[in-house]
Parts: C-alpha cells; sequence; structure tokens
C-alpha cells in the first residue's frame, strides 16, 4: 500500500496465525498510513512469511484477491485471527472473507489447490531466509535510495517513526 514513488519501502514479512504480525497491522500500520503512507513518504508492501498450514492457506486465496480489495483481505484475516486460527473449518472461514473481497467462496477454494501458488510462496519465503537471515515474523526489511536494513521482530511505533524520520531525504519531510 502507497505511492510506487515513496521515498522509503518497507517489506513486511508477515504470517496470518502471527500475533505480533496482527498487533502491527492492527495498530502500528494505521498510523503508518496516517503519518507516512498517505503523504507519499513510505511505501508497505505485504510480504507472506507463512509458518503454519492455516496461514498458508490464507497466503494463498490472497494471490487471488483483486488487487484494489487484497489490503481489506488482509486486515480482515488478521482482525479475525482467533476466529479462522482456531478453528477446524479455517479454510472455509477464510474463503468467506475472500467472499467480501473480490472473489467467489468457490474460487477461493480453488486457489487453495493451486500447486503453483504454494511453491512460489514457498520460494520467497526461503529466499527471506537465506539472503535476509528471516527466521520469525515479523520482520521488516527498509529500503531507500541508499541502505536496505532488516528489522527483526515487531518494533513500536516511536522507534519505526524514529529510524523511518532518520531515512528519509530532507526534502521529503516537510
Amino acid at each position: 500500500t502507497g505511492d510506487n514513488t515513496a521515498p522509503l519501502t518497507l517489506y513486511e514479512f508477515s504470517s496470518f496465525g502471527c500475533t505480533h504480525c496482527s498487533d502491527f497491522h492492527l495498530s502500528t500500520l494505521p498510523r503508518l498510513e496516517a503519518d507516512y503512507i498517505n503523504s507519499g513518504k513510505l511505501k508497505v508492501i505485504f510480504v507472506n512469511f507463512p509458518l503454519d498450514r492455516k496461514s498458508m492457506s490464507g497466503a494463498m486465496i490472497s494471490r487471488c484477491i483483486p488487487a484494489g480489495n487484497y489490503y481489506d483481505y488482509v486486515k480482515t484475516v488478521f482482525k479475525n485471527q482467533r476466529e479462522w486460527g482456531f478453528s477446524s473449518r479455517s479454510d472455509q472461514i477464510l474463503s468467506d472473507y475472500a467472499s467480501h473481497n473480490g472473489i467467489s467462496k468457490e474460487k477461493a477454494l480453488e486457489c487453495l489447490k493451486n500447486d503453483d501458488a504454494a511453491k512460489d510462496i514457498i520460494e520467497v519465503r526461503q529466499q527471506a531466509i537465506d539472503k535476509l537471515k528471516i527466521q520469525g515474523t515479523p520482520s521488516f526489511l527498509l529500503v531507500t535510495p541508499h541502505s536496505r536494513e532488516v528489522i527483526y521482530g515487531v518494533p513500536g511505533y516511536a522507534s519505526l517513526k524514529t529510524l523511518l524520520d532518520k531515512k528519509l531525504p530532507q526534502t521529503a519531510q516537510n
């Protein structure tokens, strides 16, 4: 989410079943939107890093969601984490969320059978492990025109704000 020309890009490596990831999405991300994303200073890119089968199902369905509804789906999944996470019907519940975000429940269930999507998600996850040494979620990669910095764990809003302000070009802070 955010402007493609933003001077800062934050890649968020996240698992739908991770409570800290949910907290970031529901508490910190809205503040980032208000202070950095809406003003064109920051772009946030969600990267699926599933840690369990149910999170993998959410990730696979997310790949079928239309771009304009993607972050609404992600927010819904995090907001209702306990509902689908503790259910024996998690695939059906996740497909219900998808049906409110641009695809039919049937299409969502079909997405769960896409082996190529599963392989791609696993490959991206493995690259993050190999190249960035990411072992858990959430983890972040902050990319600026001149640097790349990995942040492990969930930073508090204040420390993230300090880091973003330090990395922003002086002209973009005004």
